[in-house]
């Protein structure tokens, strides 16, 4: 199994960055793919979350209306289109897989990408 995350970078206040997440190994349009983010001296917080089918996507408080998650189940691939970027949206921000197949009320199987570096700075 492979996530492997692309497009973080050094971005200016007000730019926009799209990250991608290329899944491998699972059947990805089964798992409900997210992206979380976790800033130096904080602890994680999930970004957005598609749902492998159906249901409602959800956002941050702090990143609705800038940032959309889209997933192309043929491509096996998750994205994040991150705009009006503000210091504050600077983390490594993580892709993860969760299977809608659940043991003990959480994801039977789940994933981690390894990260990829967002910094928005002047």
């Amino acid at each position: 199994v492979q996530l492997v995350e692309s497009g973080g970078g050094l971005v200016q206040p007000g730019g926009s960055l799209r990250l991608s997440c290329a899944a491998s190994g699972f059947t990805f349009s089964s798992y409900d793919m997210s992206w979380y983010r976790q800033a130096p001296g904080k602890g994680g917080e999930l970004v957005a979350r598609s749902p492998s089918a159906g249901g409602i996507t959800y956002y941050a408080d702090s990143v609705k209306g800038r940032f959309t998650i889209s997933r192309d189940n043929a491509k096996r691939t998750v994205y994040l289109q991150m705009n009006s970027l503000k210091p504050e949206d600077t983390a490594v921000y993580y892709c993860y897989a969760a299977s809608t197949e659940l043991l003990d009320s959480r994801p039977k199987y789940d994933y981690w990408g390894q990260g990829t570096q967002v910094t928005v700075s002047s």
